[in-house]
């Protein structure tokens, strides 16, 4: 597994080839962080008592939101060993998001273990699936050092171009997370607690898998290199504030746009639960499915961002370089700019729609078969039936928003991800929800399909403006 030069002018030319090139190891790893809330739920969905499903929903749903708080571990990681060349300096970039991960870790898992007991009575769930949320969580919460550990790695090698290492690691968790979930909660009779247990041995199982590979590509030989001076020596040789600095502040923005979808989620969910433990478990199956669908148009999103940022970060050494003779050259950078990050555009544009509509059909066309590998609850399966059109549609309405989001990224327009995010949960979701309130489940979805279009138009603006002026977006450098 050999890097990639992200610099490199070949590999940076935007072609259909360049883009699946990029998009599809990032997909696939991608497509299995919802896979492992599938697991859970198919393995639930086949006890008798739908409670069980609607506790790990509520539980997961409470542990994501903590967790993928702090995702900017994962993606200030890979910004900054994309941007060193130099082995020692890549190295030292996982060994920062280490240092800087392992005391957030303890902060997490404290926070969690504290809050837990006292936001799950806001879900307003029944106190059988509160009760069955209050297990997952109490186990699940010991998985919160190796789920950070794992962004830092899993950025660290996207950063460096060995996509393939991510898939590597997330199809072990997955494959030890089923078989775990399958062992304690059929052969040991287990429930909410094997599938938390499950889960939480499977993260420190890909953590170890993540490791191995770290320590092969040598990054660890400066830590290696201070154990001659006992636990001191390693003490010491921990990098400085201003040092860590940088990891927090390139996806700062990032942060808060993620932690306002997280609660998006976890609002929507607590409002499923109000309405019983049958429309929870049904929204909780599809929402799983949403993830599926979101993380395979995070693929497309992935290309978009490199070749984009890419095409802007060449134009902008060019333009430092800029002598008097080199005004001439300016303006050919320009339109040589311009017309890479237009047909980025386009293409990401238009693979991602594809994507999307193909998502369509298999969902318009396969639920048949889908909802009874999740479940085999008769009273489930009535209400998956009369809100599966929920799911058929959610593709085509949110392959924008998804697609969108890797432009800012590319562009250096996270503020505007966050914005977008921030006005589409405030001034869309909320408003249409009370004003839907009476509408029940039906109500809700409808609010929440606003909210992912809303999304996408509230980055209307900033689409066009790179579109037209894309070299407006370089870095000032």
């Amino acid at each position: 597994m050999t890097r990639t030069d992200s610099a490199s002018p070949d590999t940076a030319l935007a072609t259909q080839g360049r883009i699946w090139a990029i998009a599809w190891p990032v997909m696939l790893s991608n497509i299995t962080v919802p896979l492992l809330g599938l697991v859970d739920s198919a393995i639930l969905g086949h006890l008798p008592n739908a409670a069980y499903l609607g506790a790990v929903a509520i539980g997961a749903q409470l542990f994501t939101m903590l967790c993928w708080s702090f995702g900017f571990l994962r993606m200030g990681t890979t910004a900054l060993s994309a941007r060193s060349h130099q082995a020692d300096a890549q190295h030292q970039v996982l060994i920062n998001a280490i240092w800087l991960a392992l005391p957030l870790s303890l902060t997490v898992w404290l926070l969690g273990t504290l809050l837990y007991p006292l936001v799950l009575p806001l879900m307003d769930a029944s106190n059988e699936v509160e009760a069955g949320a209050a297990t997952y969580l109490a186990i699940r919460l010991f998985s919160v050092p190796a789920v950070l550990l794992q962004y830092c790695l899993l950025g660290w090698f996207i950063g460096r171009g060995q996509t393939r290492v991510p898939l590597v690691i997330m199809t072990v968790t997955n494959l030890i997370n089923g078989g775990l979930d399958a062992l304690f909660v059929y052969g040991l009779g287990m429930t909410t607690d094997g599938v938390a247990l499950g889960s939480v041995i499977a993260d420190w199982s890909g953590l170890a898998v993540g490791l191995y590979y770290a320590h092969r590509s040598g990054a660890f030989q400066p830590l290696l290199s201070q154990l001659d001076k006992g636990l001191a020596g390693l003490w010491h040789s921990r990098p400085d504030w201003p040092t860590l600095k940088p990891v927090v502040q390139v996806n700062h923005q990032l942060f808060v746009r993620t932690l306002t979808l997280l609660l998006v989620f976890a609002f929507f969910n607590a409002q499923g639960a109000q309405q019983g433990e049958l429309v929870l478990a049904t929204n909780s199956l599809i929402i799983t499915l949403l993830l599926l669908i979101s993380n395979a148009l995070d693929g497309i999103a992935h290309a978009a961002e490199s070749l984009t940022g890419q095409a802007l970060a060449r134009f902008a050494g060019n333009r430092s370089q800029t002598t008097k003779q080199g005004a001439v050259d300016s303006e050919d950078s320009v339109a040589h700019t311009t017309r890479q990050v237009r047909i980025t555009f386009l293409l990401t544009g238009v693979n991602s729609l594809a994507l999307g509509i193909l998502m369509t059909l298999l969902f318009a066309f396969g639920s048949h078969w889908i909802w009874p590998m999740l479940t085999n609850n008769q009273d489930l399966l009535a209400v998956l039936d009369q809100y599966q059109h929920w799911l058929i549609w959610l593709p085509m309405v949110g392959w924008w928003s998804y697609w969108l989001d890797g432009l800012c990224i590319g562009a250096g327009a996270t503020a505007t991800m966050r914005n977008a995010m921030l006005a589409a949960a405030l001034l869309v979701f909320v408003p249409l929800w009370w004003l839907l309130d009476g509408q029940g489940n039906s109500g809700l979805w409808i609010s929440f399909y606003a909210f992912l279009l809303a999304r996408a138009l509230f980055v209307i603006q900033f689409s066009v403006s790179l579109y037209r002026q894309p070299v407006n977006y370089a870095p000032r450098s």
